[in-house]
């Protein structure tokens, strides 16, 4: 038995691939894990919980709650594209919502759960932006508008956050190491566990003499990707080769 770890999926209508290997993998790897983590992006983006009945949204939803209900706890954290996800979403689907950060203990080791978009600190405009968008005012905002126009603003974001990329440096969208090191710090020296940057890795850290590992997960636009802890360690999986 192991608890698993996957983000960035980025799950939308339009990719198939990555949907199929998503559903595949909570009929069959997901089902007998103790516990299955989804730390951010789950969908390519969120407009809001009254989109529950959109036919791709509730297919996610609907196998999310058949794993929920073979007895397999599920938790969500939030990422940067589907950071509006509410309890709406929660009681549906059945998954409990994480706080990001979160700190737990799994198999007698700290284990520090983050989506990873915090540790980007030397990209100063997403974090502006980021602080914005998380607020109560901005959230209000954006869910009182009717929902086709929200969609629109929400794809739009999506559309100039994709423009971005091409024109920043690799080192300002991939994570600041004296931040990783400072939330290692703050948390006692855990394992550290998170997605965002799309390069999955085991990176050791040594911080105030205390070793830490740190996991970054796999995105799934070219095919899935599980982290697979237990008492003995973790081990990245390719769905391709599990």
């Amino acid at each position: 038995m192991s608890t698993l770890f996957i983000s960035d999926l980025h799950l939308c209508a339009g990719r198939p691939q990555s949907n199929a290997a998503f559903f595949g993998f909570l009929e069959r790897e997901a089902r007998g894990a103790d516990a299955l983590y989804i730390l951010g992006d789950l969908f390519e983006y969120w407009a809001g919980d009254d989109d529950l009945d959109d036919p791709f949204n509730a297919s996610v939803v609907a196998a999310l709650a058949r794993l929920v209900a073979s007895g397999v706890p599920t938790y969500l954290m939030h990422g940067n594209r589907d950071f509006v996800i509410g309890a709406a979403f929660a009681r549906a689907s059945g998954v409990q919502l994480l706080p990001d950060p979160t700190l737990l203990r799994l198999y007698g080791q700290a284990v520090l759960l983050m989506h990873g978009d915090t540790l980007c600190t030397l990209d100063l405009q997403y974090q502006a932006f980021r602080r914005e968008a998380r607020s109560e005012a901005w959230i209000g905002r954006l869910l009182r508008q009717p929902l086709v126009e929200r969609k629109a603003a929400v794809e739009d974001l999506r559309r100039k956050s994709e423009q971005e990329k091409h024109i920043k440096s690799a080192e300002i969208m991939d994570v600041a190491p004296a931040e990783v090191e400072a939330q290692l710090r703050r948390y006692g020296y855990p394992r550290l566990i998170h997605g965002h940057t799309h390069r999955p890795a085991r990176h050791l850290h040594t911080v105030d003499g205390h070793a830490c590992e740190r996991w970054v997960l796999a995105d799934w636009y070219q095919e899935g990707s599980y982290l697979a802890c237990d008492a003995s360690g973790c081990r990245a999986v390719s769905l391709r080769a599990s």
